[in-house]
């Protein structure tokens, strides 16, 4: 059996519209949003603690009023697949490669579902809102050991952020730093994983 492939989605598989379209819905630069957003809606969000709703009315630390309906809208369009991965995917598939998803979101997940079905290729098993539990928190990581039933070796994240691959590595998974579909491909073209 060859490896479980636990692949963030966010700034992995996805276009992340955190940076760019969030602030642009509100004609803010990003460092502004930052400054005036509410400091734990967001986490809170992503952990399951905040419905949508809640999560909505508490945006701003002011809890000023926008359009909540057109900035789900706003989201929901912006996700798209980054260059190369819907393909490499593909190819894991095909190879008969085992893959979950291990990624920090709330329940938007089901937007990009929705817009790009990844559940062609992956099981979305490790979402923070379904989980409760955060990357690179050890206990997540210790979810998806206890869940899966195979030994740490055979599992491989792939992740954007180096914080999340340092815990991974820590707590014996393996994990691959990304930073684009041809130094990925690269990589497990030559693990044999490819």
């Amino acid at each position: 059996m060859g490896p479980v492939l636990l692949w963030d989605v966010m700034g992995t598989l996805v276009h992340d519209p955190f940076f760019v379209e969030m602030p642009e819905f509100f004609g803010m630069s990003f460092d502004a949003m930052l400054a005036e957003k509410h400091p734990r809606a967001w986490v809170e969000f992503e952990v399951g603690r905040r419905t949508e709703g809640e999560f909505l009315n508490d945006f701003f630390e002011d809890h000023r009023d926008f359009d909540h309906r057109g900035f789900v809208e706003a989201m929901r369009t912006a996700y798209r697949w980054l260059p190369g991965m819907e393909e490499l995917l593909a190819d894991l598939r095909g190879n008969g490669r085992s893959m979950h998803a291990f990624s920090n979101y709330p329940v938007w997940y089901e937007l990009i579902e929705q817009r790009l079905g990844l559940s062609r290729f992956l099981e979305w098993t490790f979402v923070s809102c379904r989980t409760g539990l955060r990357k690179p928190n050890p206990a997540a990581y210790l979810c998806v050991l206890e869940e899966l039933g195979v030994p740490v070796e055979q599992l491989v994240l792939i992740d954007d952020r180096e914080s999340n691959c340092q815990a991974a590595r820590q707590g014996g998974i393996g994990a691959v730093r990304f930073e684009g579909v041809d130094s990925l491909r690269a990589y497990l073209s030559e693990s044999g994983v490819l």
